[in-house]
């Protein structure tokens, strides 16, 4: 049994999301040339028409015809994307406990110590001041 599409981007979904954010509008060899450019990942021409189109059903991305070609652009922002995403990580990983979230990342190896202090003054920030 196939399981049910997801309402978030695969991660090639995504990667052309970050193409399409970035350049607007673009042809099916546009992206697949991104692709191959920006993540070194050679990809058949059928396989970006395939994606932009599931894309395009799943309403991640706008499609117009120009002549005999599409034209593909977003049609989420980055910013509904990440929302989305995070909130689903939240939610499903961390049983809704921003805290928890927060803990794990502070804790991640992928923080160094700039990005810890970075995200101290950030939060201080939202909070409305605060010690930096």
């Amino acid at each position: 049994m196939a399981r049910p599409p997801s309402r978030y981007p695969t991660e090639l979904e995504l990667q052309v999301l970050q193409i399409l954010w970035r350049v607007g509008e673009s042809s099916v060899m546009g992206v697949r040339d991104a692709l191959a450019e920006d993540r070194d990942r050679d990809i058949a021409r059928t396989s970006v028409v395939t994606t932009l189109n599931v894309m395009a059903d799943k309403g991640l991305v706008h499609r117009r015809q120009e002549g005999r070609a599409y034209l593909f652009s977003h049609a989420v922002t980055q910013e509904e994307v990440s929302q989305g995403m995070l909130g689903d990580l939240l939610d499903r990983v961390f049983d809704g406990s921003a805290e928890a979230l927060l803990l794990n990342l502070l804790d991640s190896e992928h923080v160094d110590d700039e990005e810890h202090r970075a995200l101290r003054r950030l939060i201080n920030r939202k909070r409305g001041g605060g010690k930096q």
